[in-house]
C-alpha cells in the first residue's frame, strides 16, 4: 500500500477513489426465462470473451478490458486459479497480481459483466488445470468424492466466496454467472460429485448468480445437472451441429456456447505457431449471434503463462505421449500476446456491431513496443557452486537441504511444486552400460563427475542413457530434472508427481544406498528457482567454462523509457529467464516459441538485469529485444 504524504492528501485520494467506484455502472442480474436470458425484464444476449487476470500484468488489466468493450463485448469471462491463491494448504493469497476482486471491479467500471469460473479445476492449459501441487501430499484422488479432496476443495471455494460473492449482480456487482466445475464430462460421469460442487458454490454464496455447467456436446450428458443451465464448448465449424445436439439434450433452455475456440494453444516441439481462419470464425460467430444464441469467445486475449505455470496435455491414442505447452498463450486470439488487436479483432468487431447495431467505444491508445539492441551476458555462475543449503518447508514440516534418501523421491516429497530437482549419488566404476531412470518427469540431464552424459525427455518417452563409467575410484552421478508442467486435461490428470518417481538402475541393477553404513545415500536438492537472489560465485565471461552446464548467465540492458518488448531467445537452449527478478517463462530450442514477452511494467528506466538459466554450455552469448514475437520451426 502506498503511503499518503499528508492527511489531507489521504482524504482527497479516498474521496476521488470513492467517486470512481460510485460511477461504476450497476449491473442487473441475468436470469433464464424459457429459451432465452432476461435482464431488467427484456431478452438479453451474452456476448463474452475470456481474459485470465493471472496471464496479464495487473497494470494492463484495464487496457485489455477497454479493448474488450471496443470489440463490442458486453461480458468477460475468467477462471480462478486454485494453485495461485492457495500456494500451500491453508495459506491464501488474493493480493497484488492475484487480486481477482479488483480485476472484476475494473471490468464493471468498463461496463462489462463477468462470468466467473472458480473451479476447483479449470484446465486452461494451466499447470495441473489449476489444482495445487500439494494436494498430492494428501491424496491422489482429484475431481472425485474422495473425502480429503472434497474437504480441501470446499475450503478453497468458501474462501473464493468470501472474496467474490459480494460482487454478484444481485449485490450490484458485475458477476452474472458462475460455472460449476469445468468440463467434468470429459473426465468422469459422477453426478454426485458434480452436485457436491454445485452445493459448495451455493454455500460459498454464489447461489444468487446464474449457475451453469459446460462441456463438449458429446460429453454434456456426463455432467449436466437437473434444473441447471447447460452450455457447450466447441471449435470452428461445429456450431450448427453442436447446437442441434444441445437443443435435443436440453430443449427449451437458452442456447449458449461457454467456449468458442477462436484459436488454439502451442506445444513445445510443434512445427509452427498455431494460426486459425479468422474469416471462417467471423462467419460462424455471425451465424451464432444471428440465431439469438449467447457466446463466449475462448480466448479474447490469451496473454502469457509466466513462470512455470504452463500446463501439459497427454496426447491420447496408441502412441500417446506427454506434450507440455509453451509459455506464450497467444492463442491466435483477437488480441495478441502483447495486447494488440489482430485481424480477427476487427472482423469480429464488425460482426458484433452489425448484429447489435451498437457502435462500440474506440480503442484506447496503443501501448508502445520497444526494440532493445543486442547486449551480452557478461557473467556466469555454475549450478554446482550454487546448490542450496537452506531447509525446505513442506506444510508444517521442514526438510534439510540436501535431503538424504536410499532412493530418489519425487519433488512433492520435499515440499516442492515447481522448477528443478537434483539427484546426486556416488557410484562405483562400471564400464559401459545403460542408466535407466524409469519414467522421467519431465526432462532430465545426466552428468558424470559434472561432465555431460546425456538427456532423457518424457515427450519422446526416453527413459535411459548409455553411459561409460570408468572403473577405479567412485564417480559422482548427477541427474537434474525439470518439471515441464503438470498435465491439465484428460485421464492422466491424477498422474502428476514430478522428478524421478521410480527406481534408478545401472546395468539393470538398482542404485539403492544405505543411510547407515555402506554406500553414501542419495542427496536430493530442491531447486524451485523462485528468485535469482540465491545465486552467488559470479565469474566474468571469458568464453571458457570448466563444465558443460548447467549454469546461470547474467547481463543487463538500459532503457530511456520502458516499453513492452519480446526478448529474442533464439541463442538459448533449454531453461528459463528472469528479468528484474520476474520469471518470464521457459526457453527451449525445439521451438516453436523463440521469444519471451516482457511487459513494460516489469522494466525500468535505466539498467535492467537479465538472468538466464540453461542446461547447456552456452559459451559467450547475447540477447536482444524485438517488437514482434519470434517463432521458428520446431521438431519432435
Amino acid at each position: 500500500m502506498k503511503r499518503c504524504l499528508s492527511g489531507a492528501l489521504c482524504v482527497v485520494v479516498a474521496v476521488v477513489s470513492g467517486i470512481a467506484r460510485a460511477q461504476a455502472p450497476r449491473v442487473l442480474p441475468v436470469t433464464v426465462q424459457g429459451d432465452h436470458f432476461v435482464r431488467d425484464g427484456k431478452p438479453y444476449q451474452i456476448i463474452s470473451g475470456a481474459i485470465h487476470y493471472a496471464r496479464v500484468p495487473r497494470e494492463y488489466w484495464r487496457d485489455r478490458l477497454k479493448k474488450a468493450r471496443a470489440m463490442g463485448l458486453n461480458t468477460v469471462e475468467t477462471y480462478v486459479f486454485w494453485n495461485l491463491h492457495e500456494p500451500r494448504m491453508g495459506t491464501f493469497d488474493f493480493s497484488g497480481q492475484l487480486d481477482v476482486a479488483e480485476f472484476i471491479r475494473t471490468a464493471q467500471e468498463e461496463g462489462l459483466n463477468v462470468i466467473l469460473r472458480p473451479g476447483p479445476y479449470v484446465c486452461a492449459e494451466w499447470e495441473e488445470g489449476g489444482l495445487p501441487w500439494w494436494l498430492r501430499v494428501y491424496t491422489r484422488e482429484v475431481r472425485t468424492r474422495d473425502r480429503t479432496f472434497l474437504h480441501l476443495a470446499d475450503e478453497y471455494l468458501m474462501r473464493v466466496g468470501k472474496e467474490l460473492a459480494g460482487l454478484q449482480a444481485s449485490h450490484g456487482g458485475p458477476i452474472i454467472a458462475v460455472q460449476i466445475e469445468n468440463e467434468y464430462g470429459s473426465f468422469g460421469s459422477d453426478k454426485e460429485y458434480m452436485e457436491h460442487i454445485h452445493q459448495s458454490l451455493i454455500k460459498a454464496g454464489f447461489g444468487e448468480s446464474l449457475l451453469y455447467t459446460s462441456d463438449g456436446a458429446d460429453q454434456l450428458s456426463n455432467d449436466a445437472l437437473p434444473g441447471v443451465l447447460a452450455v457447450i464448448n466447441f471449435g470452428p465449424g461445429e456450431a450448427q451441429r453442436d447446437f442441434a445436439k444441445l437443443a435435443k439434450l436440453r430443449p427449451g433452455q437458452p442456447m449458449m456456447t461457454g467456449e468458442y475456440w477462436d484459436g488454439w494453444f502451442d506445444a513445445w516441439g510443434n512445427k509452427e505457431h498455431v494460426h486459425t481462419d479468422a474469416e471462417q470464425q467471423a462467419k460462424e460467430v455471425e451465424w451464432i449471434l444471428g440465431q439469438g444464441y449467447s457466446l463466449n469467445l475462448y480466448m479474447f486475449h490469451g496473454g502469457t503463462s509466466f513462470g512455470f505455470m504452463n500446463g501439459a496435455n497427454w496426447e491420447e491414442g496408441p502412441q500417446g505421449h506427454y506434450a507440455p505447452q509453451t509459455t506464450s498463450y497467444d492463442y491466435d486470439s483477437p488480441l495478441d500476446e502483447a495486447g494488440r488487436p489482430t485481424k480477427k479483432f476487427y472482423l469480429l468487431r464488425d460482426v458484433i456491431q452489425k448484429h447489435t447495431g451498437i457502435t462500440p467505444p474506440p480503442l484506447p491508445p496503443e501501448l508502445p513496443l520497444v526494440a532493445v539492441p543486442a547486449f551480452p551476458l557478461t557473467e556466469w555462475a555454475s549450478l554446482w557452486d550454487n546448490l542450496p543449503s537452506a531447509p525446505v518447508l513442506n506444510g508444517t514440516m521442514t526438510f534439510p537441504q540436501p535431503w538424504e534418501s536410499i532412493a530418489p523421491s519425487p519433488m512433492e516429497a520435499l515440499g516442492q511444486g515447481y522448477g528443478y530437482i537434483l539427484y546426486r549419488v556416488q557410484i562405483a566404476g562400471w564400464g559401459k552400460d545403460v542408466l535407466n531412470l524409469g519414467e522421467v518427469r519431465d526432462f532430465a540431464a545426466v552428468y558424470l563427475d559434472q561432465d555431460f552424459a546425456g538427456t532423457a525427455d518424457r515427450r519422446l518417452k526416453q527413459t535411459s542413457i548409455a553411459m561409460n563409467v570408468p572403473t577405479g575410484r567412485p564417480r559422482t552421478l548427477d541427474i537434474l530434472v525439470e518439471n515441464d508442467g503438470r498435465i491439465n486435461f484428460g485421464s492422466h490428470l491424477s498422474d502428476s508427481l514430478k522428478g524421478l518417481t521410480s527406481t534408478v538402475t545401472l546395468g539393470g541393477l538398482p542404485i539403492v544406498t544405505k543411510k547407515h553404513g555402506g554406500s553414501p545415500p542419495w542427496k536430493i536438492y530442491s531447486l524451485p528457482m523462485t528468485s535469482p537472489a540465491f545465486i552467488g560465485f559470479w565469474e566474468k565471461d571469458d568464453g571458457v567454462y570448466p563444465t558443460a552446464g548447467p549454469a546461470f548467465h547474467r547481463g543487463s540492458f538500459t532503457l530511456e523509457k520502458p516499453g513492452d518488448t519480446y526478448l529474442d531467445t533464439s541463442s538459448l537452449k533449454k531453461g528459463f529467464v528472469w528479468v528484474n527478478g520476474h520469471n518470464l517463462g521457459r526457453t527451449w530450442d525445439i521451438g516453436p516459441q523463440k521469444s519471451l514477452f516482457v511487459p513494460a511494467p516489469w522494466l525500468r528506466a535505466g539498467t535492467n538485469e537479465v538472468v538466464v538459466f540453461d542446461y547447456s554450455d552456452l559459451g559467450s552469448i547475447s540477447l536482444r529485444g524485438v517488437k514482434e514475437p519470434v517463432w521458428s520451426q520446431g521438431g519432435k
